[in-house]
């Protein structure tokens, strides 16, 4: 379409040029609507015959009053483009010609030119009708061929694009009549109307345009058919039926709605209902309305007096035409009495021990109704111990169901209901409380099933340590717990003079201060007791942990400190690094921490020739022996324990660095003694001399010694007598956290020469005692006359 256009606008602008001048021309241009901006409408350079120099010398413009706004020219090429989309129909309305006309303009020299472009029409617009629908009201006696004007259809195209046809659907009763230029649009009747048939008709009036494609608009024509008075009123049932009860409002209740139907419309249609009942009482009990057939009570109905009614009913409308029909209306009874509930004797309170099928209430139910509607069912709540028995008509029983415990339940609200079997249902309930009264039956409960307390040893007599708590699910008195406690003993001492337990409160005291390092723990056992009659108990196992504190200082074992006498351990000068001069051993009769046990070296005779071992206790050479250090060296150990404060104790070793005892005794004449015999150095060498006698014929004894617990032992392990361990007393470490976890035997060899004497530690094992099958005393006694180890006096030197 677009170059068929084009094509016509090129034709015309040859003409163009024919007619004109050289200096005024006139070019024409076609082009259609709608076309997108930035469109050529035509060079307008080459149309004139110009070179596109001349029009950029020219400095080309568009002189126009409003055309300028729709077109511009691109100066450097000469074409003519669409500056604003354009509508015919806003541009020229109704017009068939529509044309924009400028005028371009050159400079030096001065020359214009005049453009025409037409503006053609395309199919964009559809016919539209002024309104959306048409209502006609014609009579159902209308003859055929009445004539009814339509309105027109109204199509902004021009020409072909404009309106070129109308067609009416549905087209049973009418038909479209149309002149040859469209300017009169008739609808003419064909058939018959009948209102009954159908009342209402919707025509569609469509006007077609001659576009490609097809465009169209539609208006709605609504029909009202007008009656004539040519139907009777008809009742929509012959009879009708309806039911009423009893004792119902009497002013206003409905009854029922009849309802008659008038195929004729407005007043035609209009209907009046009566009632025609003359020879009863119909009209002083219901009242039908005029205008809707609602028929309602205006009197009182009794079920007992008059059980059914028969209503005559008349419909007529305004012309005069009548039908008639019947209402049948049935009273019915209604259950309006609930059942009674009278209480006969009930019981308050209840035991909790009561046997299954204890009456508690005995209740009565009366109901005025008659047949289903004074028939009484009763039941109660569910999920409790209880039941409800019929014993005879209309009485029934509250009994126990299930055993009773007041500590799930101290009180019961049982609701006994009573409904009829009417319909509806009407029902009526009861509610009383029922107490649980207490009997003894549960014992106190520990929290625990045993308890375990740790108190610090050298506590304070009358230190609380523990409380213990039971709880008593009864009630009141039952409930009230005391405790005891139970005869027992410790170590054959009764309980009572360890501990002691409020009766009230539970809390447990200690009677005596406890020494950690004589008892370590105990055990006993409080029984509470609740206050019911006869009284319930349980027992609860109590264990006491007596935790150690840090109130033993060390004990020195060796080397045994004397009162006067000096001993000294012989150190060759020719020992190596490393040479054991001898150990000190210790022992703290606490235990834990306050046992862990450390030995430092606090004081030397000159400068350091010896160490002592941190932990063991060893006296060792640090460093070979010079001709400087002198013979007779003194030495102070401290040995301190770990507890919080810590104790300790001294000990003093003299050692002689020496090859030969003579030489010992020469030097060590000059060591300081008791003042009392500072001035006799004869003594001192007389008491060595004892001395060593005294050691050699100790090594001698315990030499033998060994031998015979050797001998024994082996002869033990042979006997069938039962072998039982002894442990010093104090010094056993029956927890295993001393510093000596199991006796020790020493051996103590001494000679003339030093680098041949030396402690043997033997290895550990333990002291076994025979006990005679006949023999009659204790473990005590035993100990307490093995006793071998007492507590060490204060340090002195050795």
């Amino acid at each position: 379409f677009y170059s068929s256009k084009k094509i016509l606008g090129q034709v015309l602008l040859y003409f163009s040029f024919i007619c004109l001048d050289s200096i005024i021309a006139q070019i024409s241009y076609s082009i259609p609507e709608e076309m997108p901006i930035g469109s050529l409408i035509g060079n307008v350079a080459q149309d004139l015959g110009f070179d596109k120099k001349r029009f950029i010398s020219g400095k080309a413009k568009i002189h126009s009053r409003n055309s300028g706004d729709y077109v511009e020219l691109n100066k450097d090429n000469g074409e003519l483009l669409v500056k604003k989309k354009i509508d015919r129909e806003a541009l020229c309305a109704d017009m068939t010609v529509c044309s924009l006309d400028f005028q371009i303009i050159l400079e030096n020299p001065i020359e214009f030119y005049t453009v025409t472009v037409q503006i053609t029409d395309i199919n964009d617009n559809a016919p539209t009708f002024d309104r959306g629908e048409m209502i006609f009201r014609i009579s159902e006696s209308a003859t055929p061929g009445a004539k009814f004007v339509l309105r027109r259809a109204e199509d902004l195209d021009v020409g072909i694009n404009g309106i070129q046809n109308y067609e009416l659907k549905p087209s049973d009763n009418f038909t479209l009549r149309l002149n040859k230029n469209l300017q009169d649009v008739e609808m003419v009747l064909q058939k018959p109307l009948d209102r009954e048939k159908q009342e209402h008709m919707t025509l569609v009036l469509t006007a077609l345009d001659g576009g490609e494609p097809h465009m169209s608009g539609t208006m709605i024509i609504l029909i009202t058919v007008l009656d004539v008075n040519d139907n009777a009123p008809r009742f929509t049932q012959q009879t009708y039926k309806a039911a009423v009860n009893e004792n119902v409002p009497t002013v206003g209740t409905n009854v029922a709605t009849v309802r008659a139907t008038d195929a004729d419309q407005g007043s035609n249609s209009k209907i009046t209902y009566s009632i025609t009942n003359t020879l009863d009482n119909v009209r002083k009990i219901f009242k039908i309305n005029n205008a809707s057939g609602l028929i309602t009570l205006i009197g009182n109905l009794d079920f007992e007096e008059s059980r059914n009614f028969e209503i005559n009913l008349r419909a007529n409308d305004e012309g005069g035409l009548t039908d008639y029909s019947k209402l049948f209306v049935d009273v019915q009874d209604v259950n309006d009495n609930q059942p009674e509930i009278n209480i006969m004797s009930k019981s308050n309170v209840i035991a909790e021990d009561a046997p299954v099928n204890t009456v508690v209430t005995i209740i009565h139910i009366e109901d005025k109704d008659t047949g289903e509607n004074g028939r009484i069912n009763c039941f109660i709540s569910e999920n409790v111990e209880f039941k409800l028995e019929s014993s005879t008509d209309n009485f029934y029983t509250l009994v126990t169901d299930s055993e009773l415990d007041r500590e799930i339940h101290s009180e019961y609200n049982i609701t006994v209901t009573c409904s009829d079997e009417g319909a509806p249902s009407l029902s009526s309930h009861v509610t009383f409380t029922l107490q649980i009264s207490d009997v003894n039956d549960n014992a106190p409960v520990f929290e625990r099933s045993s308890y375990e307390a740790y108190i610090l040893e050298n506590n304070a007599p009358g230190l609380s340590i523990f409380t213990v708590k039971a709880a008593d699910a009864d009630w009141k008195q039952n409930s009230r717990v005391s405790y005891i406690l139970e005869d027992s003993f410790i170590k054959g001492i009764p309980v009572s003079s360890y501990v002691s337990v409020s009766a009230d409160s539970g809390v447990i005291h200690a009677v005596r201060s406890f020494d950690y390092e004589q008892i370590k723990d105990f055990q006993f056992h409080i029984k509470a007791q609740d206050g019911g009659s006869p009284p319930l108990s349980s027992n609860v196992t109590i264990k006491i942990l007596i935790q150690d504190q840090n109130d033993n200082p060390p004990q020195v074992l060796y080397p045994v400190q004397t009162g006067g006498s000096v001993v000294a351990e012989m150190v060759p000068r020719s020992a190596d690094v490393g040479y054991l001069v001898t150990k000190v051993v210790a022992v703290d009769v606490d235990s834990g921490q306050n046992a862990w046990l450390s030995y430092k070296l606090l004081k030397t005779t000159e400068r350091v020739l010896f160490e002592v071992g941190l932990q063991n206790g060893e006296i060792r050479a640090i460093r070979q022996v010079t001709d400087k250090d002198a013979v007779k060296q003194r030495l102070t150990v401290i040995v301190e324990d770990n507890g919080q404060p810590s104790r300790s104790a001294t000990v003093i070793v003299n050692v002689a660095v020496a090859d030969s005892f003579p030489e010992v005794l020469s030097e060590f004449s000059d060591f300081p003694h008791n003042k009392e015999y500072n001035d006799n150095l004869t003594f001192y060498l007389v008491l060595a001399l004892a001395v060593v006698s005294f050691l050699f014929i100790t090594c001698l004894v315990i030499i033998i010694s060994v031998k015979i617990y050797r001998w024994r032992q082996s002869r033990i392990y042979h006997s069938n007598l039962p072998v039982i361990p002894y442990y010093p007393p104090r010094y056993s470490d029956t927890l295993g956290t001393g510093t000596l976890p199991h006796p020790y035997n020493y051996e103590v060899c001494m000679t003339t020469d030093s680098r041949k004497s030396g402690n043997t530690f033997c290895r550990a094992g333990q002291n076994v005692l025979i006990m005679d099958p006949g023999f009659t005393g204790t473990m005590q006694g035993i100990q307490s006359k093995k006793n071998i180890l007492d507590e060490p006096d204060s340090p002195t030197e050795v």
